[in-house]
């Protein structure tokens, strides 16, 4: 009957006997969880060569001898010779020092499980009776997949120190959320969102998870920044997890910041989830390169609030870089006038993709000096990306079949 335990190897020495392949795997998942390792091989393999190299393990250039276990805390029999690994185990475990054979599963007295890392869990999976380590690691494989998708609740249950984490949701699209994204949704007590991302996510989330909206909308900021910086701080020095999800990433225009700066003047712990930014992510969406070769080589990505800068106007008007406007709706006719006057040509193209990644994803297409006319026609609406430049051309890549709805 084999009992699953967890042991805390932190400074404390481990035997690895062998310097092929296996070796080198076992090793160095010893160094992650903090062992002090001793190699004993005549020779080792390449990754093997590289710990050695950083310092990470020590290396006795030799056979194993019996003299080697003692002192450790385990030993992983790890050579090419089944009788060599049966004798280190045996060696071990007349002196009760646990061990693990790495030739055959029955000739140590502690097995390794099939394991996965989530965040600060560790899940393992092993088998009783006759080993089985293909079906350990499907079943493994299996719990990985679900863990990675989010549909289980990780929240933890005994009190602890509050933390933030800001979620990058990505454009929209649910299916585009990052798997460190959707875990951290599953570890949350509170989350803080708006109404852009993947907001559909969490309609999945437990009845105790807190959902606080925050949304802003154009023309309406309900929550300003500064509320919103005090309510994740309270709720984290509450002893929860926050998750403050938003669309796009974090720190592209979503005052990701300030939130940081807000958390760390109160200590509190912040872990950055990155996220794909509708940036990029919505013009790909709907068939626009951002730089493409030999059209365009270099993207500038900006806000529409207020006056455009003038460096964004400069590579529209020399034509030397797609420019991408976020939150540009509301100012089209005036990030247009001001391009048409710097001297763009009126016939640069112009691109404009509405709720990119989602299935009403729509793009609305033309020239500078009919775009204003035809998106107010088109009764274009936000959340949009507009994209200015030789990229964003209808026929740059064909055919204009990108939209879902």
């Amino acid at each position: 009957m084999t009992t699953l335990l967890g042991l805390d190897l932190t400074g404390r020495d481990v035997l690895v006997a062998g310097g092929g392949p296996v070796a080198a795997r076992r090793a160095a998942d010893l160094i992650d969880g903090g062992a002090r390792v001793t190699v004993v091989a005549p020779q080792l393999c390449e990754g093997l060569v590289d710990l050695v190299a950083s310092t990470a393990v020590r290396w006795v250039e030799r056979e194993v001898r019996e003299g080697d276990v003692e002192g450790c805390w385990l030993v992983h029999a790890a050579t090419d010779d089944r009788a060599t690994n049966d004798e280190v185990c045996r060696w071990a475990t007349e002196r009760r020092i646990w061990s693990v054979n790495a030739g055959r599963a029955t000739g140590g007295t502690a097995h390794t499980p099939a394991t996965t890392v989530q965040g600060d869990l560790v899940v393992g999976v092993a088998s009783t009776g006759s080993p089985d380590p293909a079906r350990v690691a499907a079943v493994r494989d299996q719990l990985e997949a679900t863990l990675c998708e989010g549909r289980l609740d990780l929240r933890a249950r005994r009190a602890g120190p509050g933390r933030v984490v800001l979620v990058g949701g990505g454009p929209g699209a649910e299916d585009l959320m990052t798997v460190r994204a959707r875990r951290a949704l599953a570890e949350a007590d509170v989350v803080v969102t708006d109404r852009l991302g993947p907001v559909s996510a969490l309609a999945r989330l437990p009845d105790a998870v807190e959902v606080i909206d925050v949304g802003k909308a154009p023309g309406r900021h309900s929550v300003p920044q500064d509320e919103i910086n005090r309510i994740i701080v309270e709720h984290a020095r509450r002893g929860r997890t926050v998750v403050r999800l938003k669309g796009g990433d974090p720190f592209l225009f979503g005052r990701g910041g300030e939130e940081v700066i807000a958390c760390r003047a109160h200590g509190i712990p912040v872990e950055v989830v990155p996220g794909v930014s509708s940036a990029i992510a919505a013009p790909a969406a709907g068939g626009i390169p951002v730089t493409h070769r030999g059209t365009s080589a270099a993207v500038h990505i900006t806000h529409g609030h207020g006056a455009l800068a003038p460096s964004a106007v400069e590579c529209v008007a020399q034509g030397s870089a797609t420019l991408v406007v976020l939150m540009g709706v509301s100012t089209l006719a005036q990030h247009v006038g001001q391009l048409l006057a710097a001297g763009a040509p009126a016939e640069t193209p112009i691109s404009i993709v509405e709720r990119g990644t989602l299935v009403t994803q729509r793009t609305t297409r033309a020239d500078l000096a009919t775009i204003v006319a035809v998106a107010e026609a088109a009764v274009v609406e936000a959340p949009a990306v507009i994209v200015i430049g030789a990229a964003a051309a209808a026929d740059l890549l064909g055919d204009d079949v990108w939209d879902a709805g």
